[in-house]
């Protein structure tokens, strides 16, 4: 057994000195500890997925990230890990405790995952080692994930078993929530014709520099439309793991406070993670603002509906703790409140559902986006120049 200060201070050394996850009993030492030291950044997300993703944009700013969960929550974090990470080669250490493990007992509802677990990392081709159990083999288990993080950009897990790591006493408690209440703005106008996803999107443009911003761009047309207007080197298009957009945003936003990150949305990207409206809105800084088109459908899969009609996101957002939210009506109020609002700011504005003609879809790939952006903001990190794709 070791103690969580034997390994966080090791991890630490080496530049982890960022922790978010979804906590588990076997975790709670690490999460304690963490919590109680002032250097250190923990921030509780709301699913495993959401974790990944805002552990990788710490990653994107070029800073080490460490994501924690039970392995009854590896499957919510398939989806980033294999359609983030996996294709944006940004790395994060993923510390996953082994409920159900076949040599213990536990309860029914872990038998099956118990089993599984290391079987899942093979598939998904991410290296894998056991926690190590005893404090000589802390700096070899660290040394060997940097290792494998910095020379393939991609995940490494360690798989924690019950009983690895001693308590460790819970000394503060994080932050309660905001001492205001928003009220949402409606700065809507029943009349107004609902804009294109263009109008708005060239609004976002217009109010993002290049230098001192960052404009990330939610799966489907989103992203592949803001770069048929202009491909920017401070644009990130996120190509899969629908709706952890905003995740990765915030995790940006957290490492990188000096920047404007502004995260496009759609509505049924949001709505499939909307659990990280409460993580923005207990965590997000004035840097961040989230802006979502609602066109009402998933329209790059054959325009099925969302819900977003029957949903005052604005409201939604406001509850959460964001500092402003409203909904508006044409592209100009987008680019008022990107210049003038102070986050964590949600701006929602209905838009009409249609697809340019001969949309193009990016011709660079998505690990160079990533290194274009990472060189942008000056993101120095040995995953930035990781091996050929594989």
């Amino acid at each position: 057994m070791i103690t969580a200060q034997s390994f966080i201070e090791p991890a630490r050394a080496r530049g982890f000195d960022f922790w978010t996850g979804v906590p588990c009993s076997y975790l709670k030492p690490f999460i304690n500890y963490v919590i109680g030291d002032p250097g250190l950044d923990w921030v509780t997300s709301a699913n495993e997925g959401d974790a990944v993703a805002t552990a990788t944009g710490h990653a994107l700013a070029g800073r080490r990230a460490v994501a924690i969960m039970q392995n009854s929550g590896l499957g919510n974090a398939v989806s980033p890990l294999t359609s983030l990470n996996w294709v944006f080669r940004l790395p994060v250490l993923l510390i996953v405790t082994l409920r159900g493990d076949p040599e213990h007992g536990d309860e029914p509802q872990h038998e099956l995952m118990g089993r599984i677990t290391t079987d899942l990392f093979e598939t998904m081709q991410i290296p894998w080692s056991w926690f190590p159990d005893e404090e000589a083999g802390i700096e070899a288990a660290l040394d060997d994930a940097c290792r494998h993080m910095d020379s393939t950009g991609r995940p490494f897990a360690l798989v924690m078993r019950k009983g690895t790591v001693a308590a460790h006493p819970l000394v503060e408690t994080l932050s309660g929530p905001r001492d205001h209440w928003v009220e949402p703005e409606d700065m809507g106008d029943g009349e107004c014709p609902a804009p294109s996803r263009r109008e708005v999107l060239q609004a976002v443009i217009e109010a993002t520099p290049v230098d001192g911003s960052v404009v990330i761009a939610t799966t489907g047309f989103t992203g592949r439309e803001l770069y048929a207007i202009d491909d920017r080197p401070n644009q990130l298009y996120v190509v899969g793991s629908m709706g952890c957009a905003s995740a990765l945003g915030l995790g940006l936003s957290l490492a990188r406070p000096d920047l404007q990150v502004v995260v496009v949305d759609g509505d049924g990207a949001a709505l499939m993670r909307m659990g990280n409206f409460a993580t923005i809105g207990a965590y997000g800084d004035e840097g961040f603002h989230h802006v979502l088109l609602d066109n009402g459908i998933h329209e790059s899969t054959g325009g099925q509906a969302t819900v977003s009609r029957d949903v005052w996101l604005p409201g939604v957002a406001a509850s959460c703790g964001y500092a402003s939210a409203a909904r508006v009506a044409n592209p100009a109020q987008i680019g008022r409140r990107l210049l003038r609002v102070r986050g964590p700011a949600f701006s929602h504005i209905q838009t009409a559902a249609g697809v340019p003609e001969g949309l193009p879809r990016p011709s660079v790939k998505p690990a160079d986006v990533c290194r274009r952006l990472m060189d942008r903001i000056g993101a120095d990190a040995a995953w930035r120049n990781a091996g050929p794709e594989s």
